[in-house]
């Protein structure tokens, strides 16, 4: 075992090798794999093996895709076999809402370039032979990617790869301690100490104690999981007869799935009583062992699966695999750079290796050596959790996606577990004024404001939802009166220092205001591509707030210390700042009685910022607003929250003050095109496809980060650009990722949609071919499996000369 390498990947399950190889894919051959045992031990050995590209996150499909494509790849390249059976998978929907998520997810696939098709019931028992009880059933989605292989030879079959790339593999080692140093960090095993540069955390049952040694907490919990093998099924052995297979059959009514195993089948189950297992630590020792049977946790499902498939009923078991695997609180993995330690990588919770773990290998040899990911990580990224969870909060998240994993996925639904955790001083205020709440980054913000004899309970749905009339009420509010909104929702960081200005000139491909002003500007990843949208203000020469996304903090803060300049400090104020934005023609008249600093429109101008006093508290007040309307934002220390809310109530009572939640919040940006974070705007994207190169500063002097890469897109032109959309719509709306048809066929997507309540119109915004783009032009967007009439709107619905928001 040599002593120094470039790289040391922790753990030898189908994860940690497919990172190793993917090193060596992309040029990185000195890199190293440390393994406790042998490889596959964990979770690996005992997988399922079945693999598919259903996913509700698109860009977590598309890695799918490329993982199963992959296998045939690694055979070529190794001479080994992956044991592949590409037999194709088939969903069941046992009711219209389920349907309606596969018609959905079927419509996502027309542009990810994934040849799925729903199915009738006579096109399922022609599929199944006739082995799956039809009853009830509506319709299925056909995926012909999908399929099952063998875990160890697909494992060792990575690991071949990475070795004739130049990999070191080391086995029956197991890692005592990370340390860091100055030039990476020190791995102390049985067998001795390596220094590398990075450090990769693909431990899988143990990822949790080899992050506790780097001082690392990671949101993930192993659940005891439970499948049985039959006895030969003379069906089954008819089937090999006629020289086929048996499709991959997911039932979600039933909670299982079911394929083909040699001359039976393999079934299992997502159980509603589930058990978590390992709550405070796997024990080392652990490795090649099974758990002991538990029939009773399912035995309801089994009894499912006998009416569901009834040849089950009269097959023997031959064996039962019941052992644990790791799940992160969604679902997802956690992958790529943990924040506050240099060059220490996350490759942990794919607990869907055969599915997920070459497309996760791939993303993170990307972002280690190319310093970002090809495809928008955010669904997967490590960040998403922050520094906030605990264990106490995994558990609970845990337990509910496992129970609800195979359950419908709607597009306004607020999952209950672990909640309320993280509040604001506002809490109990909001909820008793009948506050709906939903969840971002662990904080409960308001959704909306039930009115009155109305349940404070959103109901789930595809459709427009029991928060219509709320919501279109407290739109109507601002736009004719004043709203008030919370402003807990937004990350907030101070930037301090003698180089402030040049570090943000740096950091920030947009303007950099002048004492007393604010900008909006894009910050942009070396690609180009567009990884935050910012509020940046000036308070001082040397001090400036910023403002964005709350739910990115974890993401954009990580990119500040990656990025960090001397004589600059860079402090995440998100929780300790809140205050509240009040919008609408009555705003002004509002902030002018509770302040005595001039706020009128000469002394205090669209786009200002001001320090004042508002009641009694310090704030600091900006003349900007996301709803498009006259309208302020102020910020102030959490110890004066609940004071401004009573100063705010109080000065507006006469003048038709209303809180607002996020659901009015999205109907009125929508009125004035506004992008949103994380749909409009996503490392998916650059400035010049969504409109945001308006707020470029193209001709400052600063080399800031993706200036070549825009620069070139600027002289090219994109191919793509962001339209907005007047839709057709009947009682769906725009969610997002619906395709978008024009002249037969399938030309772009949605990224946002709803309905504008101030003009009474569903509206969409998505992307076209730059060649297509006119006011006017007619097209179809697909919802819910029907095309709906949509015609480009170019021109804002509400205020389009800006005069009621700059007046």
């Amino acid at each position: 075992m040599k002593t120094h390498t470039r790289v040391v990947v922790i753990g030898g399950g189908v994860v940690g090798c497919s990172v190793l190889y993917h090193l060596t894919k992309l040029g990185w051959s000195d890199v190293m794999l440390i393994e406790r045992s042998e490889l596959t031990s964990g979770s690996t050995w005992h997988a399922a093996g079945g693999f598919h590209t259903l996913n509700g996150d698109t860009n977590m499909a598309a890695l799918q895709g490329y993982t199963i494509r992959l296998y045939k790849e690694l055979e070529a390249i190794t001479g080994m076999s992956c044991g592949l059976h590409h037999v194709g998978g088939i969903t069941l929907a046992d009711n219209q809402e389920r349907f309606d998520q596969l018609v959905a997810e079927r419509a996502k696939h027309r542009y990810m370039g994934l040849d799925t098709e729903i199915l009738g019931p006579e096109e399922i028992k022609k599929f199944t032979s006739g082995m799956v009880n039809l009853e009830g059933i509506v319709g299925a989605l056909y995926d012909p990617l999908d399929g099952h292989l063998d875990p160890s030879g697909t494992t060792h079959a990575y690991a071949k790869a990475a070795r004739m790339g130049g990999a070191e593999i080391v086995l029956h080692n197991r890692v005592l301690e990370t340390n860091p140093t100055a030039e990476g960090w020190e791995v102390v095993t049985e067998k001795g100490t390596v220094y590398c540069e990075h450090l990769v955390n693909a431990g899988g049952l143990w990822a949790r104690e080899i992050g506790a040694m780097a001082g690392v907490y990671l949101p993930l919990l192993p659940m005891a999981h439970q499948y049985l093998v039959t006895d030969d099924i003379p069906e089954i052995m008819d089937i090999l007869k006629s020289g086929n297979e048996f499709p991959h059959v997911m039932d979600p009514g039933g909670e299982s799935y079911l394929r083909q195993e040699g001359r039976g089948l393999c079934i299992g189950f997502y159980e509603k009583p589930c058990e978590p297992w390992s709550l405070d630590g796997t024990p080392w020792n652990f490795g090649h062992e099974l758990l002991n049977e538990q029939f009773d946790k399912i035995e309801d499902s089994v009894n499912f699966a006998y009416r569901r498939f009834p040849v089950l009923e009269r097959t023997g078991v031959k064996r039962v695999i019941h052992g644990p695997f790791t799940f992160a609180p969604d679902g997802n993995p956690l992958i790529g750079p943990v924040q506050g330690l240099k060059n220490y990588w996350s490759a942990c919770a794919v607990m869907a290796g055969f599915s997920q773990g070459g497309g996760m290998g791939l993303a993170l040899a990307q972002w280690m050596i190319e310093g970002e990911v090809e495809r928008d990580p955010r669904g997967f990224d490590v960040s998403r959790f922050g520094t906030w969870t605990t264990p106490g909060y995994t558990v609970p998240k845990v337990i509910e996606n496992y129970q609800m994993r195979f359950s419908v996925g709607y597009p306004n639904e607020e999952r209950p577990a672990a909640r309320p955790f993280r509040t604001t001083p506002m809490y109990d205020t909001n909820t008793a004024l009948n506050a709906v709440w939903g969840q971002q980054y662990g904080l409960e913000v308001v959704n909306y404001y039930a009115l009155p004899g109305e349940p404070t309970y959103e109901e789930p749905t595809f459709k427009r939802s029991n928060a219509w009339e709320a919501t279109r009420q407290e739109v109507m509010a601002v736009r004719e009166g004043v709203g008030i909104n919370e402003l807990q929702n937004f990350g907030k960081y101070i930037v301090k220092g003698a180089n402030a200005r040049a570090w943000l000139d740096k950091i920030m491909a947009g303007n950099i205001p002048k004492v007393g002003r604010l900008s909006l500007t894009p910050m942009l990843a070396h690609s180009g591509k567009i990884i935050g949208d910012f509020t940046v203000s000036c308070l001082s020469e040397t001090e400036f707030q910023l403002t964005a996304s709350y739910g990115a903090q974890g993401w954009h803060y990580r990119w500040f210390e990656q990025n960090a300049m001397d004589g600059v400090t860079v402090e995440n104020v998100s929780d300790a700042r809140s205050g509240f934005q009040i919008a609408g023609p009555n705003a002004r008249e509002l902030l002018a009685r509770v302040t005595r600093s001039d706020v009128s429109g000469a002394a205090f101008k669209f786009m200002d910022v001001k320090r004042m006093t508002v009641g009694m508290a310090n704030c600091i007040v900006q003349r900007v607003s996301y709803t498009a309307d006259l309208g302020y934002e102020i910020f102030c220390d959490h110890m004066s929250v609940r004071h401004l809310w009573d100063t705010l109530n109080a000065a507006g009572a006469d003048l038709g003050l209303r809180p607002f939640g996020m659901r009015a919040m999205m109907s009125l940006r929508l009125d004035k095109w506004f992008g949103s974070w994380g749909r409009e705007f996503s490392p998916d994207y650059t400035p010049c496809e969504t409109g945001l190169d308006r707020f470029i500063r193209w001709n400052k002097d600063a080399d800031w980060i993706g200036k070549a890469a825009a620069m070139a897109e600027k002289a090219s032109g994109p191919k793509r650009k962001l339209v907005s959309f007047i839709v057709d719509a009947k009682d769906a709306d725009v969610v997002a990722w619906e395709p978008i048809w024009l002249e037969g066929a399938v030309v772009g997507f949605c990224t946002s949609g709803g309905f504008s309540h101030f003009t009474g119109k569903s509206v969409a915004q998505g992307f076209l071919p730059a060649d297509k783009v006119q006011d006017g032009l007619e097209c179809e967007i697909e919802i819910l499996g029907e095309r709906r009439k949509a015609v480009v709107q170019l021109a804002p619905l509400f205020d389009a000369d800006g005069a009621r928001m700059r007046g």
